[in-house]
C-alpha cells in the first residue's frame, strides 16, 4: 500500500517535503545557538573617541558536560575543543596595548591591564597546576602570544579578587583552589594577535562590523584592547537551564583632533580607513549605538546618517541619551560611512572624574632597597569598601611589616589580609586587603621592598630596561553608574544593558605597570673576555700550526741575501748603464771559471814555495 502510495503523482512530492520538515526541526534541535554583533561609540571630553566592537555567541549547551559539546554551529570548535580538553568552567583573556586613562574617559566596557591577562576557573577536580601549564601552551598557539611563559613565578590563586561571572554555586565560588590567574604585562600586541582573534567569528572577518577591523589602523590608536570571555548563563529568566556564552570585544580609542585641524570630526572611512558594505547573515542582533548625551552641549555635533530613534538610558539616577543605528537599514543603496560633524573645534576643560580610580608608582632611589605607592580615590559622598590584590616578582623581596595602609594621615586597619610570602625562582609574592574607602578622601597603600641578584642567566637581552610589575587590581562595589558603561553580569548584549535597572555595579580597575630597575652586571665583560681569549688562542694556533705543517730545508749563508745586500745589489744595476760594458773581448769581465783556475793555480804555486823552502 506504501509503494502504490509512492507511485502516485504527488507521492514523491508529499516524502519529499516529509523528509525537509524533518530535516529542518533535527537542524533546528542540533543548531540551538545565537549570535550578535554590536559597536559602541563614545566621545569623551578630552577629543578622543571610543569604538568598543562586541560579538556574542550563545550555546545552549552546559559547559559543564563536555560531551555536549558537539555539532557545531556558530561556536568555535578550535575553542570549543580546548574547552572541554583542559576542564575550562569560565575563562577570561584579554591583550592590551596602552594604558586606559580612567580620570579622563571614565571606566571602559571592558577594563584589562597593559600586556596579557589570563584567569580560569576549572571545573573541580585534582591536578589543576597541570592542567593550567597545558591549558596556557595550548592557548599560547591558538592566540598566537606567549601565553606559556604564564608558569608558577607568575601565576596566583586569587582568593576574593575573582570570583566566577558567570553561573557557580556559593561553595564552587568560594574555592580558591580552582582559579589561576596570571599577567604578562611586557607583552606586545600586533597582527598577528588580532588574525587569531577574528578567525574565532561566525561571519570571519569580511563581512558585518568585523570588515571594519582594519590592523593598520586599529593599531594606530592610542589604546586597543582584545577580550575572549567564555562563561555559562542562563537559558531563560527563571534560569533552569544554562548557557554557554562567548564574549569577542575588541576596543579602540583615537584621537581625531591630531588630524582635524583641532576639530573632532569622525567617520568610519577616517577612522578605519573603509566604510560597512554588508552585515553578518548569521546575526540575530545588528546595531551601532553611539552616546550623544553631549550632543546639545559645546562643542556640538551632528551624526549622518540620520539614526533610526535615540533611546534614553537611565542607570542609577545617571540618565544618557544612545542613537541606535539598525545596520541593515543603512545598507541600501550604498555603503554606510557613519560620521559626525562638529560645529567648533575642541575646547580643554575639566571633566568630571569617575567614583573610584588608582594610580600606582615606585618611591625610592638607588639599585638595593625601593617602595611601592598606590593611591585610591574616592570620589562619592558615600564610604565603599575595596579589595586591593597585588602580585609582586619573587625578585622583589617584599618587607610585610612596611605594609601601611593611610588616610589622611591616619592609619588603617584592613577587614582582611591575604598575603603569601614569594619563593624565589618558584612563586611570586601574593596581597590581597579588604579595607574601607572613607568619603571624597584619598587612600594611600605603601610597602618596601629590596631588590635580589639575579644569575647572569635569568637577565633578558635588554636587561637595562628594566624589569615589569603587573598592574594592581581593585575591586568594589559602586552605588551609581557614573561613567559605567560596562555591561551588567546579568546580561549578555549592549542593548540589554540600556535597560539595566540594577542598583549597584560590580567594578573591576587596574592600575599602572612598574618598571623596576635590578643590579644589573657588566655585561660588556664577557665580550671583552671572549676577544682576548680568542686573540691568544689565534696567536698560539698560529704558531703551532706553522711548526706542525712548515717544511724546514738547509740553506747556504753566503748565498742567502739580506735586505740590506738586495738593495746594494739593485741600485748597483740602476748605476750600470749599457756605455760602460766592455766592447773587446780582452776587457770582458773573468767568467767564474776563469776566477775558480786562478785560484787553483795560485795554491799550486803556494804548494811549490814551501816544498822549496824545505
Amino acid at each position: 500500500m506504501a509503494s502504490d502510495n509512492a507511485n502516485l503523482p504527488g507521492g514523491k512530492i508529499t516524502f519529499l517535503l516529509f523528509f525537509a520538515l524533518v530535516n529542518f526541526s533535527f537542524t533546528i534541535g542540533i543548531h540551538n545557538d545565537n549570535f550578535s554583533e554590536e559597536l559602541y561609540v563614545k566621545p569623551f571630553s578630552s577629543g578622543h573617541v571610543m569604538f568598543h566592537f562586541q560579538f556574542t555567541t550563545v550555546w545552549n549547551v552546559s559547559i559543564d558536560k563536555p560531551e555536549s559539546f558537539q555539532h557545531y554551529h556558530l561556536f568555535p570548535k578550535s575553542l570549543g575543543d580546548v574547552l572541554t580538553t583542559y576542564k575550562v568552567k569560565e575563562l577570561h583573556l584579554s591583550q592590551t596595548q596602552g594604558l586606559w586613562k580612567h580620570e579622563k574617559w571614565g571606566y571602559p566596557p571592558e577594563d584589562a591591564p597593559p600586556g596579557d591577562e589570563l584567569w580560569v576557573w576549572f571545573q573541580p577536580h585534582s591536578g589543576v597546576d597541570q592542567t593550567w601549564a597545558d591549558l596556557v601552551n595550548a592557548l599560547s598557539g591558538l592566540f598566537c602570544a606567549s601565553l606559556n611563559f604564564m608558569d608558577s613565578k607568575s601565576t596566583v590563586q586569587p582568593r576574593w579578587s575573582f570570583r566566577p561571572a558567570g553561573l557557580a554555586s556559593e561553595f564552587y565560588s568560594a574555592n580558591s583552589r580552582f582559579v589561576r590567574y596570571s599577567t604578562l604585562p611586557r607583552e606586545v600586541v600586533c597582527t598577528e594577535n588580532l588574525t587569531p582573534w577574528k578567525k574565532l567569528l561566525p561571519c570571519g572577518s569580511k563581512i558585518g562590523l568585523a570588515s571594519l577591523l582594519n590592523s593598520v589602523k586599529i593599531y594606530d590608536g592610542f589604546y586597543h584592547s582584545l577580550g575572549v570571555h567564555v562563561r555559562s548563563v542562563c537559558q531563560d529568566t527563571q534560569c533552569l537551564t544554562p548557557a554557554t556564552e562567548l564574549k569577542q570585544t575588541l576596543t579602540v580609542v583615537y584621537d581625531p583632533t591630531t588630524n582635524k585641524n583641532g576639530k573632532q570630526d569622525w567617520s568610519f572611512q577616517s577612522m578605519f580607513d573603509r566604510t560597512l558594505q554588508s552585515q553578518c547573515p548569521l546575526a540575530d542582533t545588528r546595531k551601532i549605538y553611539v552616546d550623544v548625551t553631549t550632543q546639545e552641549t559645546l562643542p556640538k555635533f551632528s551624526l549622518s546618517p540620520v539614526p533610526d530613534f535615540v533611546l534614553n538610558q537611565k542607570r542609577s539616577g545617571e540618565e544618557r541619551k544612545i542613537a541606535v543605528y539598525q545596520i541593515g537599514n543603512h545598507l541600501s543603496p550604498s555603503s554606510l560611512n557613519l560620521k559626525a560633524m562638529y560645529e567648533e573645534k575642541l575646547t580643554f576643560s575639566n571633566s568630571s572624574l569617575p567614583p573610584v580610580y588608582a594610580n600606582r608608582f615606585v618611591t625610592g632611589y638607588g639599585l638595593e632597597r625601593g617602595g611601592v605607592t598606590c593611591m585610591i580615590y574616592n570620589t562619592m559622598s558615600s564610604n565603599t569598601t575595596v579589595i586591593f590584590m597585588e602580585t609582586v616578582p619573587w625578585f622583589l623581596r617584599v618587607y610585610f611589616s612596611s605594609l601601611r595602609i593611610e588616610n589622611d594621615g591616619k592609619e588603617i586597619k584592613p577587614y582582611k589580609i591575604n598575603f603569601i610570602p614569594a619563593k624565589d625562582r618558584a612563586n611570586p609574592y601574593q596581597m590581597e586587603l579588604v579595607f574601607r574607602l572613607f568619603a571624597n578622601s584619598v587612600t594611600k597603600i605603601t610597602y618596601s621592598f629590596e631588590r635580589a641578584f639575579l644569575k647572569w642567566t635569568e637577565y633578558p637581552p635588554d636587561a637595562n630596561h628594566g624589569f615589569y610589575v603587573s598592574s594592581a587590581v581593585v575591586s568594589t562595589v559602586l552605588p551609581v553608574a557614573s561613567q559605567y558603561t560596562a555591561t551588567s553580569q546579568s546580561v549578555s548584549l549592549l542593548e540589554e544593558s540600556f535597560s539595566d535597572s540594577s542598583s549597584s555595579f560590580f567594578l573591576r580597575l587596574h592600575t599602572e605597570t612598574l618598571l623596576v630597575s635590578l643590579p644589573t652586571p657588566d655585561f660588556s665583560m664577557p665580550y671583552n673576555v671572549i676577544c682576548l681569549a680568542c686573540t691568544v688562542v689565534a696567536i698560539a694556533f698560529g704558531s703551532l700550526h706553522n711548526l706542525t705543517t712548515r717544511d724546514f730545508t738547509a740553506s747556504d749563508p753566503s748565498k742567502r741575501k739580506g735586505l740590506v745586500a738586495k738593495l746594494k745589489s739593485f741600485f748597483k744595476k740602476e748605476k750600470e748603464s749599457p756605455e760602460n760594458k766592455p766592447d773587446s773581448k780582452e776587457e770582458e769581465i773573468p767568467s767564474q771559471k776563469d776566477k775558480d783556475n786562478s785560484k787553483s793555480e795560485e795554491k799550486d804555486s803556494k804548494k811549490k814555495d814551501g816544498n822549496s823552502e824545505t
